[in-house]
């Protein structure tokens, strides 16, 4: 089996970008794009600038905060994975008390923004906290903890939702459902290849618990997806644009889901889906965009 080698020793700013991911964006994307999905669909198409430079910088710093979580509660494990034994804790490019440093520094970014919403949105903030610390450790004690994160990404759309409008609206908890399945569907294929090192070091996650029926549940998760936001369209009476954006979308997962039932998969097509979901997204936002007026 092939390792991945360490990186040579790296200028520190390196180190702390690739700590918060910011040099691989698909991540950062796919959370950011439920948050806009929530901040169109909320404000009928047209959300205030302001806003949605507040939700645009929010999911960036609060992916990074994420992420630094992640990898201090992951420190002693990823070395061991292949996919992640390059990373600046687990290669030792960065000291735990500089990531501890960094991460306060980013959850005090997110509060900062976090001002600039509704008192209950603000609060919803705060309630994701837990959810984004917990994940990390739901892997050791949880046996799908795709779902913690699920319900964390969650929060992306129920914060914009609530700071257009100040409550919470059957479409918005239809797309908070959408999201939540959406999420466990693509990082469930996220997982398949970490799934050797998984059983090897105890470590839970979906494409685990699922086994031979990964792809079967893949396909049910996506398939759930599309008929919550057909509801969503529906309860909002979005235009013919939507309708086609969403077409376009369900095409693409059934295919993602034909591709996974296949036997012996090539190890990279897990990553090329994943990037798909990310592209799906931003086709399904120009469709919610103009789907209120075409």
């Amino acid at each position: 089996m092939e390792t991945t080698p360490l990186p040579p020793q790296e200028p520190t700013w390196k180190a702390i970008v690739r700590l918060m991911r910011w040099d691989k964006p698909t991540g950062r994307l796919i959370l950011m794009v439920p948050a806009l999905w929530a901040l169109v669909l909320a404000a009928r198409g047209v959300p205030p600038l302001p806003l949605l430079i507040v939700v645009i910088v929010g999911s960036v710093v609060t992916s990074a905060a994420g992420c630094i979580v992640n990898d201090l509660w992951d420190r002693d494990i990823d070395p061991q994975v292949q996919r992640t034994r390059t990373r600046p804790l687990a290669a030792k490019s960065l000291s735990v008390w500089v990531a501890i440093a960094l991460a306060i520094v980013a959850f005090l970014c997110a509060y900062g923004l976090s001002r600039y919403l509704t008192p209950f949105s603000y609060w919803l903030c705060v309630a994701a906290v837990p959810v984004i610390v917990a994940y990390p450790l739901a892997k050791r004690v949880f046996p799908v903890p795709q779902l913690v994160l699920a319900i964390a990404w969650g929060f992306a759309v129920l914060i914009p939702w609530s700071a257009v409008t100040g409550g919470l609206e059957l479409a918005a908890w239809l797309l908070w459902g959408a999201v939540l399945l959406w999420t466990l569907g693509f990082d469930t294929v996220y997982a398949i290849p970490d799934r050797e090192f998984d059983e090897r070091l105890g470590i839970n996650s979906s494409a685990r618990f699922f086994g031979k029926q990964t792809p079967t549940a893949i396909a049910l998760f996506f398939l759930g997806t599309a008929i919550l936001l057909g509801l969503v369209g529906l309860v909002m009476g979005l235009g013919l644009t939507y309708w086609i954006s969403l077409a376009i979308a369900i095409g693409l997962w059934s295919r993602q889901s034909y591709q996974l039932s296949l036997y012996n998969p090539p190890p990279k097509l897990y990553g090329q889906l994943f990037q798909q979901n990310v592209v799906l997204g931003f086709i399904l936002l120009a469709g919610m965009t103009l789907g209120w007026w075409v």
